[in-house]
Parts: structure tokens; sequence; C-alpha cells
């Protein structure tokens, strides 16, 4: 129980002392390591052969990033700047709930995830500063489009996660019908919605000044088509691009397919000319290059955690403090879900932890089918917004970090957090007590 607890405790202080997140990950990988007994040797080693869990993801991210240069180099994203600042000027909430919108789009009715994020939102970011929009409220806002559609909604990544709850609460013991997994997680999803509400038109209301820093933003060389307002063959092939790429993503289920036929079809279409091909791989590499690696980092500590058996430690301490249904058992099995999803950094990777382990005790203490898929959901689902591991943070800071003026911990991690994971436990806590 204490290795989880010690070794998140460690990657969270650090991220908040504002150490690196690689560093920050790769010292509580090893804590966990040493507080299982392991030496150091062995821990550092254990860490290295996790980190292989996600090396398909963190090609995807670097291939995304190439591809987003290149669709920025066309200057199809001035073209939509320029519109944006026709139709948007002064409506800063109106623009952050629209992107919220845009990013729901990405889980369910086209299921791109993050992708679309280093594509459109480093354009914008001139917009942003120009409107003194707070970057916290959209980093808000993208985080809810990542996690409150596949939460309440079966369909896309929805789909994919309610799935997974269905095949392994039925695998532990207790049937669950995948159609019925909505009707447990739309309490806990109208947490979210509110949280969203009060970011955007409360907490980070007011104008913001930009942050006084050199610009950074990706541009690469000779990339003088990108200040052009006008819409002609290269962004109309761009377009074709682009739907290409997301056609070949959703018929093959690989970001990494989908991303190298955008890129071919870049070069093909001689919307980007050949010989700027590593300004265009080593700018790629540049925005995206150290999400790809904080993932890569985030896998070899959740191997950490699972081969130590630390994880069903903690629940089992956990759901060894109460023997009945009642409001302080959901509150703990919630606060364990929040502490292993912080740690491992997807609520998808924790589902089936929980679900093992969370599925017998409610059985045994009288929770309900509904009320036993709230919990797992729930808790399965906290800790992602504002875990400096997940892709639900790492994605809105690609974006927002082009320019090197919006901090990962404090800017995304620190916002979503509270306004997210609070109104998931209190939500999740009463879904539990009347379902």
């Amino acid at each position: 129980m204490i290795t989880v607890l010690i070794s998140v405790f460690v990657m969270i202080l650090l991220s908040l002392f504002r150490v690196n997140v690689v560093l920050a990950i790769l010292f509580a990988g090893i804590t966990a390591g040493l507080m299982a007994g392991l030496n150091f040797s062995d821990s550092l080693e254990m860490v290295i052969e996790g980190m292989g869990g996600q090396a398909e993801t963190a090609l995807s991210y670097i291939l995304l990033g190439v591809f987003a240069v290149m669709i920025g180099y066309s200057g199809i994203t001035g073209v939509l700047v320029s519109f944006l600042l026709r139709v948007l000027r002064g409506k800063r909430g109106f623009l952050v709930m629209t992107i919220a919108a845009a990013a729901c789009l990405s889980q369910n009715l086209i299921p791109v995830h993050i992708a679309f994020i280093p594509i459109l939102i480093p354009p914008m970011l001139k917009l942003f500063d120009e409107m003194k929009i707070d970057r916290r409220a959209v980093a808000s806002a993208l985080t809810f489009g990542l996690k409150a559609p596949y939460v309440m909604i079966p369909a896309g990544f929805g789909f994919l996660f309610h799935k997974a709850i269905s095949e392994e609460m039925t695998a532990s013991g207790m049937d669950m019908p995948i159609q019925e997994i909505w009707k447990a997680m739309f309490i806990p999803g109208t947490g979210m919605i509110a949280g969203l509400l009060i970011a955007v038109f409360i907490t980070y209301r007011k104008a913001r000044e930009p942050i006084n820093k050199p610009d950074k933003t990706v541009d690469p060389a000779g990339s003088e088509e990108t200040d052009t307002a006008q819409f002609g063959m290269k962004q109309f092939l761009t377009v074709a691009a682009i739907t290409a790429a997301l056609v070949v993503q959703i018929a093959m289920d690989s970001l990494i397919y989908g991303a190298l036929i955008g890129i071919i079809l870049m070069f093909a279409f001689q919307v980007v000319p050949f010989r700027h091909g590593d300004d265009m791989v080593n700018d790629g590499v540049k925005l995206m290059g150290m999400i790809a690696f904080v993932m890569l980092m985030s896998s070899g500590f959740a191997n950490v955690l699972k081969e130590t058996g630390a994880v069903e430690e903690l629940v089992n301490s956990a759901t060894g403090i109460s023997s009945e249904a009642n409001v302080i058992t959901s509150a703990v099995m919630l606060l364990v879900g929040l502490i292993v999803t912080m740690g491992i950094g997807t609520s998808f990777g924790t589902v089936p932890i929980l679900a093992a382990l969370f599925v017998p005790f409610c059985l045994t203490v009288g929770y309900s089918p509904l009320a036993t898929t709230a919990l797992i959901g729930t808790a399965g689902a906290m800790g992602d917004a504002g875990s400096p591991a997940s892709d639900s943070t790492l994605g809105p800071t690609s974006g927002l970090n082009a320019d090197g003026r919006h901090h990962h911990i404090w800017d995304t991690c620190v916002p979503t957090f509270l306004h997210y994971n609070i109104p998931l436990f209190l939500f999740g806590l009463i879904a539990a007590a009347v379902l």
C-alpha cells in the first residue's frame, strides 16, 4: 500500500516543484521499486523494460507532430485563424466552449483522440493572446472533450471504455451488459460538465495578459505560405491529405498508419517540398517528442507498480477498511482509483485492475451492479485528468505550449485536476448511493 502512495506522491511533488515530468516519473518509478524491496539497478531495469508498452503510442505522437507541422506549413491554419478572428473576436467564452465541443467530437463522432490538438491549437495561440484568453481555460476545455465523452457516451472511444468495464466486471463475477454502462456513468459525467462550466465561466473567465516569453512556435524554414489567409490549391490538397489520414486511421485503427499516409500525401501533392523534409521532421519532434517520451516513461512506472503487486496490495488494504456498502467505503474506493490512475496515467489501463479487485468486494458488501459500475468507471476515470503522465493532459499541453508559454503542471494538470477530479469524486459518491 505504501509503495503506491509514496511513489505517486514523489511524482506529484517533484512535478509541482517544476522538476521536468520525465525525471519526476523516472524517480517515482525507481522509488516504487526500492519500496517494493528491489535494489536501485533492478528498479531502473524494470522501468526500462516497461517503457516498450507505450512504444506504438510514442511513435504515433511523433508522426502526428510531423504531420501537424506540415499542415501548418501549408497555410490552411492561417485561413482558419483569420476566420475565427472575424467571427469570434471578443467572445472568449464562446470560443473556449467551441474548442470543448470540437474536442468532444474527437472521442466519439470522429475518433482521432488527441491527434487534432497539435494541428488545430498552435496556430490559434496568437489569437488566444490577442483575445487575452486564459490558456488554463482552454486546457480545461480540451481535457473535458478528451475525457467526458468516453465516460458518458458508448460510442467511439466511449464504446471501448464501456466495453472494458463490461467485460472485466463480467469476468470477475458480476454480469453487466455494455448497453447498461451509460446509466451508471451519466451522473459522474454530469459532474465533469459542471467542472467545465466553472472553469470557463468562473475560475478562468477574466482576461489574462500573455506571458512575456520569447515566442518558440514551430515555424519551418521557408514557410512563407503560413502567413496567407487565402484558400487555394495547396489548402485544398491539405484537406484531402487530412481526410485520407482520418479515413486510414479509422479503417486500420492505427494513428501510425493515418499519420504516415498524411505525411506521404503532403509530399506527393507537393504541398511541402521534399527538400524541407528534414525541417518538418525536426520541428515535429520538437513539437511532440517530449510528449512521446513522457508516455514511454509512464509505461515504465506503471510496469513497476503492476509487477511488484503494489496496486493489488493498495486495493486490498483500502477495501479492508469497511465491510459494508456506505459513503465511506465508496469514498475509499474512489480515492484508490485516483491514486492508481495518477500513477499509471490512463483510465483504460486502470479499469481491468480495479474491476478484478473491486467486484468481489462489492458482491460481498452488497453494492448493486449499477453502483459497482459507477464506482469502477469513476475510480478509473479519476486521476486521468490532472495526471502528469496522462494523454488527457499531455495532449492539451502539446498544443498550448508550442510557443513555450504554457506550463504542463501548473497550467494544465492542476486546473484539470481541481475542476474534474473533485466533481467526479462527489458525483461518483452520489451515483453509488442512488443506483
